[in-house]
């Protein structure tokens, strides 16, 4: 059985057999595969009237466990998004009635941000879905598989989420 990439392969060997071209059937695998999810994530976040980047804030306040809180500097670490971005993000979640403002008790001057309950009844639902479609794109794999695969992808991945990789 083929899939588009094998098709893709076999024509750059044809093309060009003095090059190389077996990254390609790795990584543009890995491309080909990150479209479909960012898909499935759209359609899931979409069907709870959310936006990407409101999954990732809310998400964010929700690891941070009770009182599902932090401060403004810590969602941007979270997110990787300038301070001007952050700040609007957050005027559009409490306008929307997801987040709160509170002032923070160790700096007069700070605020902190608080999931309230709509934004945790949203943020719960639409995690709880995003689960069920990505356990659906995973079905394909034996358990053990997917445990190798993802330490393979993690392999790849750690020279880019280290501080000096993410400067790249």
């Amino acid at each position: 059985m083929q899939d588009e990439v094998d098709r893709l392969v076999g024509a750059w060997r044809k093309e060009r057999p003095d090059l190389d071209v077996r990254p390609l059937q790795v990584l543009s695998r890995v491309s080909r595969l990150a479209r479909h999810l960012d898909r499935a994530r759209r359609a899931v976040f979409a069907a709870h009237e959310l936006e990407g980047w409101e999954f990732d804030v809310l998400t964010a306040l929700r690891r941070a466990g009770t009182p599902y809180q932090l401060s403004p500097g810590a969602l941007l670490r979270a997110t990787l998004v300038t301070s001007g971005t952050m700040t609007n993000r957050i005027d559009r979640l409490a306008a929307a009635g997801l987040v709160e403002r509170h002032p923070d008790p160790q700096d007069k001057r700070g605020v902190q941000v608080r999931l309230t309950a709509a934004g945790m009844t949203r943020v719960d639902a639409a995690f709880a879905d995003l689960l069920d479609r990505e356990h659906g794109i995973l079905e394909g794999l034996a358990p053990d598989d997917r445990e190798t695969l993802s330490g393979l992808l993690r392999t790849l991945l750690i020279p880019f989420d280290s501080p000096e990789g993410s400067e790249a």
